[in-house]
């Protein structure tokens, strides 16, 4: 056997240059309470005691029909994003929250989804996005007597 195992010399890889270092980014916390009736967005602090930006979709249209939809918790979310910012807030970790409960709906409801987007459009940064609506671990007994609701 001759000896033509050699030993190859390194590839010439060009170095990667290290990245630079990840910008400040100040966390809060954005509470997403939307129901069937109206949605409401609360900003508070990492801590969730200070409140920075409180608004609903009550507040920014005028009729009662339209504070549930997606286009009032556009403009409510939008509203709140540059109150936060002024503050000084550039993340947000988003906490979602429907009725709940025994009797409410267990999902959120038109206008959750709208005020996220409409967040991160406001280049806002979003960390976790966490549901937080309260389910019952058997309390009161359901509405509709023993054999349910009859239709």
């Amino acid at each position: 056997m001759s000896e033509e195992t050699e030993t190859k010399p390194k590839a010439d890889f060009p170095r990667r240059e290290s990245k630079p270092l990840k910008e400040n980014v100040r966390w809060g916390l954005c509470y997403i309470y939307s129901s069937y009736n109206n949605t409401i967005i609360h900003i508070t602090d990492i801590t969730g005691s200070e409140t920075i930006a409180k608004t609903s979709g009550g507040q920014v249209v005028k009729s009662d029909r339209m504070e549930s939809s997606p286009t009032a918790a556009i403009i409510a979310s939008k509203k709140a994003a540059e109150i936060a910012k002024e503050k000084g807030i550039t993340g947000l970790n988003i906490k979602i929250k429907a009725p709940g409960g025994h009797n409410g709906p267990n999902n959120p409801g038109p206008g959750a989804q709208a005020a996220i987007r409409a967040l991160s459009r406001m280049s806002i940064k979003i960390g976790i996005i966490e549901d937080i609506t309260p389910l019952p671990h058997d309390g009161c007994r359901k509405k509709g007597g023993r054999r349910g609701r009859r239709v």
